[in-house]
Protein backbone atom coordinates (compact mmCIF):
# COMPACT_ATOMS: atom_id res chain seq x y z
CA UNK A 1 0.00 0.00 0.00
CA UNK A 2 1.02 3.74 -1.32
CA UNK A 3 1.84 5.90 2.06
CA UNK A 4 -0.87 8.04 1.80
CA UNK A 5 -0.01 11.92 0.26
CA UNK A 6 -0.73 15.25 2.01
CA UNK A 7 -0.91 18.13 0.00
CA UNK A 8 -0.38 21.60 1.75
CA UNK A 9 -1.59 24.61 -0.07
CA UNK A 10 -0.18 28.18 1.51
CA UNK A 11 3.51 28.42 3.70
CA UNK A 12 1.57 30.79 6.51
CA UNK A 13 1.14 30.27 9.66
CA UNK A 14 -1.12 27.30 8.81
CA UNK A 15 0.64 25.75 6.27
CA UNK A 16 3.94 26.02 8.27
CA UNK A 17 2.92 24.88 11.45
CA UNK A 18 0.90 21.74 10.24
CA UNK A 19 4.00 21.08 8.15
CA UNK A 20 6.55 20.96 10.98
CA UNK A 21 3.60 19.14 13.35
CA UNK A 22 3.78 16.78 10.42
CA UNK A 23 7.41 16.28 10.23
CA UNK A 24 8.01 16.35 13.77
CA UNK A 25 5.18 13.40 14.49
CA UNK A 26 4.97 11.43 11.35
CA UNK A 27 7.02 8.06 11.27
CA UNK A 28 9.59 7.86 8.35
CA UNK A 29 7.65 6.65 5.61
CA UNK A 30 4.08 6.94 7.12
CA UNK A 31 3.15 9.49 4.61
CA UNK A 32 4.09 12.10 1.77
CA UNK A 33 4.04 15.74 2.24
CA UNK A 34 3.92 18.96 -0.04
CA UNK A 35 3.87 22.11 0.86
CA UNK A 36 3.27 25.05 -1.75
CA UNK A 37 3.82 28.37 -1.30
CA UNK A 38 4.36 31.44 -3.48
CA UNK A 39 7.15 32.83 -1.21
CA UNK A 40 10.29 30.22 0.01
CA UNK A 41 9.92 31.78 3.66
CA UNK A 42 6.94 31.98 6.18
CA UNK A 43 6.16 35.93 7.56
CA UNK A 44 6.41 36.46 11.38
CA UNK A 45 3.54 39.19 10.86
CA UNK A 46 3.76 40.49 14.47
CA UNK A 47 7.13 41.63 13.93
CA UNK A 48 6.36 43.46 10.46
CA UNK A 49 6.76 46.95 12.62
CA UNK A 50 9.87 46.23 13.99
CA UNK A 51 11.69 44.97 10.94
CA UNK A 52 9.73 48.49 8.90
CA UNK A 53 11.25 51.24 11.96
CA UNK A 54 14.67 49.06 11.58
CA UNK A 55 15.14 47.90 15.13
CA UNK A 56 15.17 43.87 13.18
CA UNK A 57 16.54 43.13 10.75
CA UNK A 58 14.24 42.25 7.70
CA UNK A 59 15.72 38.78 7.29
CA UNK A 60 15.21 37.75 10.59
CA UNK A 61 11.40 37.82 10.43
CA UNK A 62 11.26 35.25 8.02
CA UNK A 63 11.59 31.87 8.45
CA UNK A 64 13.24 29.70 5.42
CA UNK A 65 10.74 26.71 4.59
CA UNK A 66 13.43 24.92 3.15
CA UNK A 67 15.71 25.08 6.01
CA UNK A 68 13.43 24.43 9.08
CA UNK A 69 10.84 21.57 6.51
CA UNK A 70 13.61 19.72 5.51
CA UNK A 71 11.85 16.45 5.24
CA UNK A 72 8.84 18.30 2.87
CA UNK A 73 8.52 18.92 -0.22
CA UNK A 74 8.05 22.40 -0.80
CA UNK A 75 6.88 24.04 -4.25
CA UNK A 76 7.60 27.70 -4.73
CA UNK A 77 4.56 27.94 -7.05
CA UNK A 78 0.67 28.87 -6.56
CA UNK A 79 -2.36 26.99 -6.29
CA UNK A 80 -4.45 27.73 -9.25
CA UNK A 81 -7.18 26.08 -8.42
CA UNK A 82 -8.54 22.27 -7.17
CA UNK A 83 -10.16 19.61 -8.82
CA UNK A 84 -11.40 17.60 -5.25
CA UNK A 85 -12.89 14.33 -7.32
CA UNK A 86 -9.81 13.58 -9.14
CA UNK A 87 -7.57 14.37 -6.01
CA UNK A 88 -5.15 17.12 -7.75
CA UNK A 89 -4.53 20.60 -7.57
CA UNK A 90 -2.75 22.56 -10.62
CA UNK A 91 -0.01 24.19 -9.06
CA UNK A 92 2.11 27.29 -11.35
CA UNK A 93 5.22 28.53 -10.97
CA UNK A 94 6.22 31.90 -11.46
CA UNK A 95 6.85 32.27 -15.17
CA UNK A 96 6.11 28.55 -15.98
CA UNK A 97 3.81 26.38 -17.16
CA UNK A 98 1.28 24.80 -14.38
CA UNK A 99 1.37 20.81 -13.53
CA UNK A 100 -0.78 18.86 -11.63
CA UNK A 101 -0.10 18.19 -8.39
CA UNK A 102 -2.11 14.52 -6.81
CA UNK A 103 -2.95 14.50 -3.27
CA UNK A 104 -4.95 12.45 -0.69
CA UNK A 105 -5.49 14.70 1.80
CA UNK A 106 -5.39 18.45 0.96
CA UNK A 107 -4.70 21.38 3.33
CA UNK A 108 -6.19 24.67 2.18
CA UNK A 109 -4.09 27.50 4.66
CA UNK A 110 -3.91 30.17 2.07
CA UNK A 111 -4.54 32.59 4.82
CA UNK A 112 -6.05 36.23 3.42
CA UNK A 113 -5.25 39.26 1.57
CA UNK A 114 -5.96 42.72 2.01
CA UNK A 115 -9.60 43.80 2.37
CA UNK A 116 -10.12 47.32 -0.07
CA UNK A 117 -12.86 49.05 -0.96
CA UNK A 118 -14.17 51.29 -3.89
CA UNK A 119 -12.46 54.58 -2.72
CA UNK A 120 -11.69 56.78 -5.63
CA UNK A 121 -7.90 56.84 -5.76
CA UNK A 122 -7.19 54.54 -3.16
CA UNK A 123 -5.71 51.66 -5.41
CA UNK A 124 -3.13 54.99 -7.00
CA UNK A 125 -1.63 56.32 -3.40
CA UNK A 126 -2.27 53.28 -0.87
CA UNK A 127 0.57 50.45 0.33
CA UNK A 128 -0.88 47.67 2.31
CA UNK A 129 1.21 46.32 5.36
CA UNK A 130 1.09 42.66 5.46
CA UNK A 131 4.49 41.48 3.79
CA UNK A 132 8.51 41.93 4.31
CA UNK A 133 8.56 44.09 1.04
CA UNK A 134 5.85 46.30 2.41
CA UNK A 135 7.46 47.15 5.62
CA UNK A 136 10.66 47.99 3.71
CA UNK A 137 9.23 49.74 1.32
CA UNK A 138 7.19 51.77 3.56
CA UNK A 139 10.79 52.42 5.96
CA UNK A 140 12.48 53.77 2.86
CA UNK A 141 9.14 55.99 2.08
CA UNK A 142 8.63 57.68 5.44
CA UNK A 143 12.90 58.40 5.59
CA UNK A 144 12.27 59.64 2.00
CA UNK A 145 9.87 61.76 2.68
CA UNK A 146 11.89 63.39 5.60
CA UNK A 147 14.76 63.95 3.32
CA UNK A 148 12.12 65.92 0.53
CA UNK A 149 10.83 68.08 2.68
CA UNK A 150 14.42 69.04 4.29
CA UNK A 151 15.30 69.79 0.96
CA UNK A 152 12.38 71.64 -0.82
CA UNK A 153 11.44 75.30 -0.16
CA UNK A 154 8.07 75.17 -0.78
CA UNK A 155 5.66 74.72 2.49
CA UNK A 156 2.95 72.97 0.62
CA UNK A 157 5.17 70.18 -0.16
CA UNK A 158 6.84 69.92 2.99
CA UNK A 159 3.43 69.85 4.73
CA UNK A 160 2.45 66.86 2.10
CA UNK A 161 5.71 64.50 2.64
CA UNK A 162 5.16 65.05 6.24
CA UNK A 163 1.63 63.86 6.74
CA UNK A 164 1.44 60.26 7.31
CA UNK A 165 -1.94 58.24 7.00
CA UNK A 166 -3.07 55.08 8.57
CA UNK A 167 -6.49 53.17 8.08
CA UNK A 168 -7.34 50.40 10.25
CA UNK A 169 -7.38 50.41 14.17
CA UNK A 170 -6.50 47.54 14.93
CA UNK A 171 -2.70 45.28 15.20
CA UNK A 172 -1.34 46.39 12.29
CA UNK A 173 -1.90 49.54 11.55
CA UNK A 174 -1.67 50.68 15.10
CA UNK A 175 1.81 49.03 15.68
CA UNK A 176 3.07 49.92 12.55
CA UNK A 177 2.49 53.76 13.20
CA UNK A 178 3.77 53.59 16.07
CA UNK A 179 7.05 52.20 15.58
CA UNK A 180 6.96 54.42 12.38
CA UNK A 181 6.72 57.37 14.12
CA UNK A 182 9.33 56.40 16.53
CA UNK A 183 11.34 56.09 13.95
CA UNK A 184 11.20 59.34 12.22
CA UNK A 185 11.04 60.96 15.80
CA UNK A 186 14.69 59.59 15.96
CA UNK A 187 15.53 60.51 12.40
CA UNK A 188 14.35 64.22 12.75
CA UNK A 189 17.37 64.74 15.21
CA UNK A 190 19.93 64.59 12.00
CA UNK A 191 17.65 66.96 10.50
CA UNK A 192 18.06 71.04 10.29
CA UNK A 193 15.11 72.23 8.85
CA UNK A 194 12.53 69.34 10.34
CA UNK A 195 10.93 70.18 13.96
CA UNK A 196 8.76 66.98 15.60
CA UNK A 197 6.02 69.26 15.53
CA UNK A 198 5.83 69.40 11.56
CA UNK A 199 5.25 65.93 11.11
CA UNK A 200 1.61 65.00 11.58
CA UNK A 201 0.47 61.12 11.80
CA UNK A 202 -2.92 60.73 11.44
CA UNK A 203 -4.94 57.31 12.41
CA UNK A 204 -8.58 56.28 11.11
CA UNK A 205 -10.77 53.99 12.24
CA UNK A 206 -14.38 52.89 10.88
CA UNK A 207 -15.36 51.75 14.42
CA UNK A 208 -16.02 53.21 17.38
CA UNK A 209 -12.89 51.85 19.08
CA UNK A 210 -9.32 50.42 17.76
CA UNK A 211 -7.19 47.23 18.91
CA UNK A 212 -10.99 45.64 19.37
CA UNK A 213 -9.37 41.99 19.47
CA UNK A 214 -8.16 43.25 23.03
CA UNK A 215 -10.55 44.40 25.98
CA UNK A 216 -12.58 47.73 25.47
CA UNK A 217 -9.78 49.23 28.36
CA UNK A 218 -7.07 48.33 26.05
CA UNK A 219 -8.28 49.97 23.39
CA UNK A 220 -9.22 53.28 25.17
CA UNK A 221 -5.79 53.42 26.69
CA UNK A 222 -3.73 53.03 23.47
CA UNK A 223 -6.13 56.23 22.13
CA UNK A 224 -5.13 58.37 25.13
CA UNK A 225 -1.66 57.27 24.64
CA UNK A 226 -1.42 58.17 20.58
CA UNK A 227 -3.13 61.12 21.37
CA UNK A 228 -0.79 62.25 23.85
CA UNK A 229 2.01 61.67 21.49
CA UNK A 230 0.47 64.07 18.95
CA UNK A 231 -1.49 61.33 16.76
CA UNK A 232 -4.64 62.33 15.65
CA UNK A 233 -7.15 59.41 15.79
CA UNK A 234 -10.43 59.61 14.33
CA UNK A 235 -12.72 57.18 15.15
CA UNK A 236 -16.19 56.03 13.14
CA UNK A 237 -14.63 57.79 10.46
CA UNK A 238 -13.68 56.57 7.25
CA UNK A 239 -11.96 57.59 4.15
CA UNK A 240 -14.28 58.70 1.58
CA UNK A 241 -11.59 59.59 -1.68
CA UNK A 242 -8.10 59.65 -2.03
CA UNK A 243 -7.58 61.06 -5.07
CA UNK A 244 -4.58 63.09 -6.09
CA UNK A 245 -2.87 61.87 -2.53
CA UNK A 246 -5.56 64.19 -1.12
CA UNK A 247 -7.27 62.48 1.69
CA UNK A 248 -11.21 63.12 2.09
CA UNK A 249 -12.15 62.08 5.37
CA UNK A 250 -16.15 61.24 6.21
CA UNK A 251 -15.82 64.13 8.88
CA UNK A 252 -15.18 66.67 6.23
CA UNK A 253 -11.50 66.56 7.13
CA UNK A 254 -9.43 66.90 3.84
CA UNK A 255 -5.70 66.93 3.43
CA UNK A 256 -2.91 66.44 1.00
CA UNK A 257 -0.41 63.60 1.70
CA UNK A 258 2.38 61.31 0.45
CA UNK A 259 1.95 58.09 2.62
CA UNK A 260 -1.55 56.36 2.97
CA UNK A 261 -0.95 52.81 4.77
CA UNK A 262 -4.27 50.44 4.31
CA UNK A 263 -4.45 48.27 7.07
CA UNK A 264 -8.57 48.31 7.63
CA UNK A 265 -8.93 44.48 7.42
CA UNK A 266 -8.47 41.58 5.16
CA UNK A 267 -10.33 38.62 3.24
CA UNK A 268 -10.10 35.33 2.20
CA UNK A 269 -8.00 34.53 -0.17
CA UNK A 270 -9.43 34.43 -3.39
CA UNK A 271 -8.27 30.39 -4.07
CA UNK A 272 -11.44 30.02 -1.51
CA UNK A 273 -14.03 31.79 -3.73
CA UNK A 274 -12.70 29.42 -7.10
CA UNK A 275 -13.79 26.54 -4.71
CA UNK A 276 -17.74 24.86 -5.23
CA UNK A 277 -17.49 24.35 -1.20
CA UNK A 278 -19.54 25.91 1.01
CA UNK A 279 -18.13 29.17 2.67
CA UNK A 280 -19.65 31.92 4.12
CA UNK A 281 -20.30 35.74 3.54
CA UNK A 282 -16.43 36.63 3.38
CA UNK A 283 -15.56 33.35 1.11
CA UNK A 284 -13.80 31.77 4.31
CA UNK A 285 -14.44 27.78 3.71
CA UNK A 286 -16.96 26.83 6.94
CA UNK A 287 -14.84 24.16 8.90
CA UNK A 288 -16.14 21.74 11.26
CA UNK A 289 -14.79 21.29 14.70
CA UNK A 290 -12.03 18.62 13.57
CA UNK A 291 -10.89 21.56 11.04
CA UNK A 292 -12.16 19.55 8.04
CA UNK A 293 -14.04 21.32 5.34
CA UNK A 294 -17.67 21.26 5.95
CA UNK A 295 -19.05 18.51 4.05
CA UNK A 296 -15.93 17.35 1.97
CA UNK A 297 -14.14 14.29 2.24
CA UNK A 298 -10.44 14.74 2.57
CA UNK A 299 -10.27 18.25 2.66
CA UNK A 300 -9.22 20.38 5.55
CA UNK A 301 -8.62 24.23 6.67
CA UNK A 302 -7.75 26.42 9.37
CA UNK A 303 -6.63 30.27 9.51
CA UNK A 304 -8.18 33.23 7.85
CA UNK A 305 -9.35 31.73 5.21
CA UNK A 306 -11.58 29.28 7.78
CA UNK A 307 -14.41 30.09 9.52
CA UNK A 308 -14.05 27.82 12.73
CA UNK A 309 -16.16 27.32 15.00
CA UNK A 310 -15.02 28.49 18.76
CA UNK A 311 -16.70 25.66 20.64
CA UNK A 312 -15.79 27.14 23.99
CA UNK A 313 -17.50 30.61 23.16
CA UNK A 314 -19.51 30.07 20.57
CA UNK A 315 -19.59 31.93 17.16
CA UNK A 316 -16.04 31.69 14.79
CA UNK A 317 -13.15 31.83 15.77
CA UNK A 318 -11.20 35.35 15.40
CA UNK A 319 -8.59 35.46 12.85
CA UNK A 320 -5.85 36.43 15.01
CA UNK A 321 -2.58 34.69 14.95
CA UNK A 322 -2.76 32.65 18.74
CA UNK A 323 -5.82 30.51 16.72
CA UNK A 324 -3.92 30.35 13.68
CA UNK A 325 -1.05 28.65 15.49
CA UNK A 326 -2.75 26.29 18.02
CA UNK A 327 -5.41 25.70 14.79
CA UNK A 328 -2.42 24.28 12.76
CA UNK A 329 -0.53 22.15 15.41
CA UNK A 330 -4.27 20.52 16.08
CA UNK A 331 -4.75 19.95 12.05
CA UNK A 332 -1.58 18.08 12.02
CA UNK A 333 -2.45 15.82 14.61
CA UNK A 334 -5.99 15.12 13.39
CA UNK A 335 -3.77 14.41 10.01
CA UNK A 336 -2.05 11.76 11.69
CA UNK A 337 -4.97 10.29 13.55
CA UNK A 338 -6.49 10.52 10.19
CA UNK A 339 -3.59 8.70 8.12
CA UNK A 340 -3.25 5.77 11.46
CA UNK A 341 -7.12 5.53 11.51
CA UNK A 342 -7.01 6.83 15.00
CA UNK A 343 -10.02 8.92 16.66
CA UNK A 344 -10.05 12.72 15.75
CA UNK A 345 -9.57 15.78 18.39
CA UNK A 346 -11.94 19.02 18.28
CA UNK A 347 -10.02 22.10 18.56
CA UNK A 348 -10.71 23.76 21.31
CA UNK A 349 -8.59 27.17 22.35
CA UNK A 350 -9.19 29.73 25.04
CA UNK A 351 -7.64 33.43 24.34
CA UNK A 352 -6.12 34.40 26.92
CA UNK A 353 -5.44 37.96 25.88
CA UNK A 354 -4.30 40.23 23.78
CA UNK A 355 -0.41 42.42 23.60
CA UNK A 356 0.28 45.45 21.22
CA UNK A 357 3.95 46.94 20.83
CA UNK A 358 3.38 51.09 20.92
CA UNK A 359 6.40 51.61 19.98
CA UNK A 360 10.02 51.46 22.29
CA UNK A 361 9.40 51.10 25.91
CA UNK A 362 5.62 51.22 25.49
CA UNK A 363 2.62 48.78 24.82
CA UNK A 364 -0.24 47.93 26.12
CA UNK A 365 -1.90 43.84 27.04
CA UNK A 366 -4.49 42.12 28.46
CA UNK A 367 -3.78 38.66 29.97
CA UNK A 368 -6.64 36.82 31.41
CA UNK A 369 -8.09 39.80 32.72
CA UNK A 370 -5.13 41.52 33.98
CA UNK A 371 -4.35 45.06 32.34
CA UNK A 372 -0.72 46.02 32.05
CA UNK A 373 0.59 49.07 30.65
CA UNK A 374 3.78 50.81 29.53
CA UNK A 375 7.10 49.31 29.60
CA UNK A 376 5.99 46.25 31.21
CA UNK A 377 3.30 45.51 28.63
CA UNK A 378 6.27 46.19 25.64
CA UNK A 379 8.53 44.02 27.80
CA UNK A 380 5.66 40.78 27.71
CA UNK A 381 4.98 41.34 24.15
CA UNK A 382 8.47 41.10 22.92
CA UNK A 383 8.96 38.22 25.75
CA UNK A 384 6.12 36.31 23.95
CA UNK A 385 6.66 37.06 20.16
CA UNK A 386 10.69 36.08 20.55
CA UNK A 387 9.35 32.05 22.47
CA UNK A 388 7.09 31.96 19.45
CA UNK A 389 8.98 32.74 16.35
CA UNK A 390 10.17 29.47 15.22
CA UNK A 391 13.87 28.05 15.61
CA UNK A 392 16.54 28.42 17.74
CA UNK A 393 18.47 30.32 15.36
CA UNK A 394 15.59 33.15 14.57
CA UNK A 395 14.96 33.80 18.67
CA UNK A 396 18.71 33.88 18.84
CA UNK A 397 19.17 36.93 15.86
CA UNK A 398 16.47 38.16 17.45
CA UNK A 399 17.47 38.95 20.62
CA UNK A 400 20.83 40.00 19.40
CA UNK A 401 18.80 42.67 17.16
CA UNK A 402 17.36 44.08 20.45
CA UNK A 403 20.62 43.97 22.27
CA UNK A 404 22.41 45.95 19.54
CA UNK A 405 19.49 48.51 19.58
CA UNK A 406 20.03 49.27 23.57
CA UNK A 407 23.40 50.70 23.04
CA UNK A 408 23.11 52.35 19.52
CA UNK A 409 20.43 54.33 17.38
CA UNK A 410 18.95 52.82 14.69
CA UNK A 411 20.63 53.80 11.06
CA UNK A 412 18.11 55.91 9.72
CA UNK A 413 18.83 55.88 6.74
CA UNK A 414 16.91 55.22 3.66
CA UNK A 415 17.58 52.45 0.24
CA UNK A 416 14.60 53.29 -1.97
CA UNK A 417 16.64 52.25 -4.88
CA UNK A 418 16.28 48.44 -3.34
CA UNK A 419 13.05 48.95 -5.15
CA UNK A 420 14.22 50.28 -8.30
CA UNK A 421 17.56 48.10 -9.03
CA UNK A 422 17.79 48.82 -12.46
CA UNK A 423 16.98 53.03 -12.79
CA UNK A 424 20.98 53.65 -12.51
CA UNK A 425 21.39 51.55 -15.49
CA UNK A 426 18.76 52.64 -17.38
CA UNK A 427 19.61 56.12 -16.88
CA UNK A 428 23.23 55.29 -18.26
CA UNK A 429 21.82 53.79 -20.90
CA UNK A 430 19.84 57.67 -21.87
CA UNK A 431 16.61 57.39 -23.90
CA UNK A 432 15.88 54.62 -26.10
CA UNK A 433 16.32 55.25 -29.61
CA UNK A 434 13.22 54.05 -31.51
Amino acid sequence: MNAPRILIVGGGYIGFYTALGLQKRLRKGEANVTLVSPDSYMTYQPFLPEAAAGTLEPRHVVIPLRNVLDEITVLTAEVTGIDHERKVAFVKPRNEEPYEVPYDEIVIGVGSVTRTLPVPGLQDVAVGFKTVGEAIYLRNHVLSRLDIAESTNDPGRKKRALTFVFVGGGYAGVEALAELQDLASDAIEKYQRIRGDDLRWVLVEAAPAILTEMAVAAGEYTVEVLRRRGIDVFLSTTVESAEGGVVGLSNGESFPTDTLVWTAGVKADPLTASLPWRRDERDRLLADEYLRVEGIDGAWTAGDCAAVPDVIKGGICPPTAQHALRQARRLAKNLIARVRGEELHVFRYRNLGGLASLGRHKGVASILGLRVRGMPAWFIARTYHLLMIPTVGRKVRIALDWTIALFFKRDAVQLASLQTPREAIEEAWGPRED
